[in-house]
């Protein structure tokens, strides 16, 4: 049984605290990544923490890493536990901490942007779409609902920010910053990642509506995918069995708790801000068990909890 992580403490330089993940040093360029089990919502992160879901996010991010390896090179070196201690005998005594939730990858230079690809509108595209017809302020066609399924799909990139929501900008915002030779390549290997990963789901009775991709570039100037990709918290999963276009769907992610929380706003019982509310255990339950199962159905086997 893989116990809740709420923050990790390695006897390694701690380069970052992400909202999930705590970011290692671990020589000869490389970084360790160890997936915690906080979950945030509205920006807010919450006291509990979510069983299993770091080592969902981890073991779900190194089977895309492995099986996109054809599409798109990463900075994936591995998940094994027994390896990582290998390499870094420091980390022996805690292979139970980093087992499931722990990898190593190549350190990189990260591109400062989101690379979002939208196959359906949803979310703050479909918020953008219903006030001004526009996503990332390029025009979209006349009439779509909620949900539509967009084709081709559209590259999104967004900016990253430290705090609060990231901002949608269009693709030559984006080429003005990095050079349109660097926009282009992103736009490309965000769409062809896609693409393949929605090929793959399809006809696992998984839609990938959206989902955003990090890159960053090598000593050599390779640009490699990096971070965490195709998971439950980079996208939105959707039950191709409940699929219905007009209104928002159900999905493979915290929903549970983002529904919680909803009501609690709507009844006046949390202003959205820090602290958070107290989460009953039914909804940390839930909420665990959403992405074990969008674990389950994309990999085909029920996520190894030792």
């Amino acid at each position: 049984m893989i116990e809740p992580l709420v923050a990790s403490q390695l006897p390694l330089r701690l380069v970052r605290r992400g909202k999930v993940r705590d970011v290692y040093e671990a020589g000869a360029g490389t970084l360790l990544l160890v997936a915690s089990d906080r979950v945030s919502a509205f920006d807010v992160v919450m006291r509990e923490p979510v069983p299993h879901k770091g080592a969902v996010l981890t073991q779900l991010s190194a089977f895309w890493f492995r099986e996109l390896a054809h599409v798109m090179p990463s900075h994936f070196l591995t998940a094994d536990a027994g390896l990582i201690t290998a390499r870094i005998p420091g980390l022996v005594e805690h292979r139970d901490l980093l087992a499931g939730r722990a990898m190593l990858v190549r350190r990189t230079t990260p591109v400062p942007f989101e690379c979002v690809v939208r196959g359906y509108l949803t979310g703050s595209a479909w918020a953008e779409y219903r006030q001004s017809g526009t996503l990332a302020g390029e025009p979209l066609p006349q009439g779509l609902v909620e949900s539509a399924r967009l084709d081709p799909p559209i590259f999104s990139p967004a900016t990253k920010a430290e705090t609060g929501h990231d901002q949608n900008v269009t693709f030559s915002h984006l080429a003005g910053a990095l050079g349109p030779r660097l926009a282009g390549r992103l736009r490309q290997a965000s769409l062809a990642l896609y693409e393949a990963g929605r090929a793959y789901a399809g006809p696992r009775g998984i839609i990938i509506a959206d989902t955003k991709f990090e890159f960053g570039t090598g000593p050599d100037d390779e640009l490699l995918v990096i971070d965490e990709i195709l998971t439950p918290d980079s996208s939105r999963f959707w039950p191709a069995d409940r699929y219905e276009p007009g209104k928002s769907q159900p999905s493979f992610d915290k929903q549970p708790l983002r529904d919680y929380l909803a009501g609690l706003r709507k009844q006046g019982g949390w202003d959205g801000n820090a602290p958070p509310p107290p989460l009953p255990p039914e909804v940390v339950r839930a909420t665990s068990e959403r992405y074990l199962e969008a674990y389950r159905l994309m990999t085909g086997r029920a996520l190894e909890m030792a």
